[in-house]
C-alpha cells in the first residue's frame, strides 16, 4: 500500500489551509462526564501538530450510537472542553454538524484555531448504506476546509466502518494516516507479519460469535490461546461441563466443540471460577473448580489457579495480544483475573515481549485498574478494527486511503 501519512502532509503545508481530521473521541460517560478521555488523549498528537503548523483545524468525531437524529445526551460539548485542555487552546464546539453554525465557525477560522463539529452521527448520512447519501454529507464537509483543503484519518476506532466521514471524504480530499492510524497499523501489521513467538492470544468479553473469527484466523498461527469472560462457560459447555446460570451462547456449543477438537494443544480454558449469586458488585461469591458451578449461580471472573496459570503462559511469551476482560472487572469482587492478565503482559514488555492491548474493555481496564500505560508494548483504541484486521478483512477506512485503490 502507498498510504501517505501526516508527515507528507506538513512537507506540502499546511499553514492557512483547512484540514478536516477525523478523529475517535468516542468516551465513556457517566451523566455527561467523562470516565476514560483516553480517546480524546490519544487524539491530541495529530491535532497539535496541525494547529502548531498554523492549519485550520475542524474534527469531526462520534459518540455513542444517536441514530441519526440529535441526542443532546450525547453532544461533543464535554469532549470539546476536555480536548481544549489537553491541547492547551480554546476548542470551538459548532452548534451542528454541517449546518450554517459549523459553516460560519469554519469560514471565521485563523491559523492555528481548532473546530470541533457536532456529534457526526447525528446526521443520518453518515451511517447510510446509501453511497449517494454518504456523499452528500461528505460533500458538505469538504466545503467546510475549502477547495484547498486536506483530509487526515485519525480515528482508528472507524476505519473499519463505510461512512461518511471515514471513507466519502478520503475519496474527495487529499488524503493522510494520521499519527495515530499509522502507529496502529504499524501495530497490527507486526502482529500478522514477521511474529517473534512463542505468540500467545488472550481472548475476553461475552460472546463467542464476537470472537469467532478471530478465533479461526488466530488459532492456526499462535502458540498459545487462552480464552476468558463470559465466552468461556461455552466452551466449558462444549466439554459437557455444567455452567449454572453462566452467560451461554447455546447455539455456538457445537461450534466451540470443533474448534476445540482442531486446537486443542494451543486453546487454554479457565480450570476455576469465582462464580457468584447475582450479577451484582455485592453479590455473595466462592471460588470453585471451572466444572463445579452451582445451580442458579454464574460465573463473573476466572479463579486464582487459572489466572495462575494463564500469567504463567504469558509471562513466557514473545508476542502477546489481548482483547477482552477476564471477568466483571468493573465490580472489585471480579477483577482480579483482569488484573493477573494485565499484569502478566506488563511482566512479559520488561522482558522484552511485545505486548498489544486490543482496545475496547481491555483498555479501559488497563486505566480502571491503576495500571501504567507506558508498561504495555500498545494500547490500540480501536477494539473492533484491531479485531477486523487480525481476521484478514479490509478496513475500508485504511484502503480508501490507498493511492493505489482511493
Amino acid at each position: 500500500m502507498t498510504v501517505k501519512t501526516l508527515q507528507d502532509l506538513l512537507a506540502e503545508g499546511v499553514e492557512g489551509r483547512g484540514v478536516l481530521v477525523r478523529s475517535d473521541l468516542n468516551v465513556p460517560l457517566d451523566d455527561g462526564v467523562i470516565t476514560d478521555p483516553g480517546r480524546i488523549i490519544a487524539s491530541v498528537p495529530t491535532i497539535k501538530t496541525l494547529a502548531e503548523a498554523g492549519a485550520k483545524v475542524v474534527v469531526t468525531a462520534h459518540l455513542g450510537r444517536p441514530e441519526g437524529t440529535p441526542d443532546p445526551a450525547l453532544s461533543l460539548a464535554p469532549v470539546a472542553a476536555k480536548l481544549g485542555e489537553e491541547l492547551g487552546r480554546n476548542v470551538q464546539l459548532a452548534g451542528d454538524v454541517v449546518g450554517q453554525d459549523a459553516l460560519a465557525r469554519s469560514e471565521g477560522l485563523t491559523d492555528g484555531d481548532v473546530l470541533l463539529l457536532e456529534n457526526i452521527r447525528f446526521d443520518p448520512r453518515e451511517t447510510s448504506k446509501d453511497d449517494a447519501q454518504r456523499q452528500k454529507l461528505a460533500r458538505a464537509l469538504v466545503e467546510l476546509v475549502g477547495d484547498d483543503g486536506a483530509f487526515v484519518s485519525d480515528g482508528f476506532g472507524v476505519v473499519h466502518r463505510k461512512q461518511a466521514s471515514v471513507y466519502d471524504v478520503a475519496e474527495l480530499l487529499p488524503h493522510y494516516a494520521g499519527a495515530l492510524v499509522a502507529a496502529e497499523v504499524d501495530v497490527l501489521r507486526k502482529l500478522t507479519t514477521d511474529t517473534e513467538r512463542p505468540y500467545a492470544v488472550v481472548l475476553g468479553g461475552s460472546k463467542v460469535s464476537d470472537k469467532l473469527a478471530v478465533i479461526e484466523a488466530l488459532a492456526p498461527k499462535v502458540d498459545t490461546l487462552v480464552i476468558g469472560g463470559g465466552m468461556c462457560f461455552t466452551f466449558l459447555a462444549a466439554q459437557g461441563i455444567p455452567v449454572g446460570s453462566s452467560l451461554l451462547q447455546q447455539e455456538m456449543i457445537d461450534t466451540c466443540k470443533d474448534l476445540l477438537d482442531r486446537f486443542a494443544d494451543v486453546i487454554h480454558l479457565p480450570v476455576d471460577i469465582v462464580a457468584a449469586d447475582k450479577f451484582a458488585a455485592d453479590a455473595e461469591s466462592k471460588t470453585v473448580a471451572a466444572n463445579e458451578i452451582p445451580d442458579g449461580w454464574m460465573g463473573l471472573d476466572i479463579g486464582p489457579e487459572s489466572a495462575k496459570r494463564f500469567a504463567a503462559l504469558l509471562t513466557e511469551a514473545r508476542t502477546v495480544f489481548w482483547n477482552g476482560p477476564m471477568g466483571v472487572f468493573e465490580f472489585e469482587a471480579f477483577a482480579a483475573g483482569t488484573r493477573a492478565v494485565a499484569e502478566a503482559l506488563v511482566t512479559a514488555t520488561g522482558k522484552g515481549a511485545f505486548t498489544v492491548v486490543g482496545g475496547g474493555d481491555s483498555a479501559a481496564a488497563v486505566r480502571t485498574l491503576g495500571l501504567p500505560e507506558d508498561a504495555f508494548s500498545h494500547i490500540s483504541t480501536g477494539g473492533g478494527a484491531s479485531l477486523e484486521y487480525l481476521e484478514g478483512k479490509q478496513l475500508p477506512g485504511i484502503s480508501v486511503l490507498d493511492d493505489g485503490e482511493a
